[in-house]
Parts: C-alpha cells; sequence; structure tokens
C-alpha cells in the first residue's frame, strides 16, 4: 500500500490524471482510490500530522471537551492542503465520510476545497456518509462504480 505522510512525498502515489477518485477520509487518514484501478490494487494513504495528539483527543475527549476537530491548527490546514493536491487531477470525486456534523471529516473537506480550491470542489458528485473503516478496498471502489454510473461492475464484492 502506499502512503503519504503530509510534509512527506511518496513515490507510489495513485494516479488520478483523468479518472475517477474515491476518497475515503477522517481527521487521522484518508485512502484515495482510482475506480479504474485493476482489482487488486491498494490506494494511497495520506496520514494526517498530529503532534499534539489531537486525533486521540478526539475519541477520548482529553483536554479537548468538545470532542471537536480544531481546524484552526496548521497541521489541519497542512492535511486539508495535500489531500486538495492529491485529488486536483481526478476527473470525479466521490467523497466517504463516516462521521454526522462537525464530526465528519468528509464535509470539512468539501467545505475547505469550496473555499480554497474551487476547481476540485466543482469535481464531487457526492458525498456519503459510511462506515468507512469497515469498507474493505474491493467495497469502496463498488461504492464509486455506482456512484460514477459505470454500467458494468469491474470487481465481485464476494
Amino acid at each position: 500500500m502506499s502512503s503519504h505522510t503530509v510534509g512527506q512525498q511518496s513515490k507510489n502515489m495513485v494516479d488520478l490524471a483523468n479518472k475517477y477518485a474515491v476518497v475515503a477520509a477522517d481527521f487521522s487518514h484518508a485512502r484515495i482510490y482510482a475506480v479504474d484501478a485493476s482489482a487488486g490494487a491498494t490506494p494511497e494513504t495520506v496520514t494526517a500530522p498530529d503532534p499534539s495528539h489531537v486525533n486521540h483527543t478526539l475519541f477520548h475527549h482529553h483536554g479537548n471537551p468538545s470532542g471537536g476537530f480544531d481546524i484552526d491548527r496548521p497541521e489541519t490546514n497542512e492535511y486539508l492542503k495535500t489531500l486538495s493536491h492529491a485529488l486536483a487531477p481526478a476527473d470525479k470525486i466521490l467523497l466517504l465520510g463516516h462521521g454526522g456534523g462537525k464530526a465528519n471529516f468528509s464535509h470539512l473537506l468539501e467545505s475547505y476545497l469550496e473555499k480554497h480550491h474551487r476547481d476540485v470542489a466543482a469535481k464531487i458528485v457526492a458525498n456519503v456518509r459510511a462506515d468507512i473503516d469497515d469498507l474493505t478496498d474491493v467495497e469502496v471502489l463498488r461504492l464509486g462504480e455506482v456512484y460514477f454510473n459505470l454500467n458494468v461492475p469491474k470487481r465481485r464484492t464476494h
């Protein structure tokens, strides 16, 4: 699996040029898929920096009584910027997030794109709430095929 920690370059990034992208994103990491990837292909992973252990406190509320994610932290902005640049070459984008309201990182990402990268935001076809932690790579890619109206499924879901 290729991975990318914010602030570092990855040699094995997913090529999204003129392709459909599916992004399963939360506050700690994002998995980026090219829908036309061959069966068994692995996603690119972008990991959010967490020098203050914000992602840990998001779940445990230690030092974070609201349980919210602090959008004003520089590392949050860097994470969003990295995702924006990774998604820019895609033709269309499907966002998947598992939270509701302020806890849904995919909504935060979409808002960021609308404000700072309208060209990338315009490529979003849907922002879907899903249990992204439990979805396999094949299931994520199948969701992309459905949302992008690809007529013939390229993978089995079993």
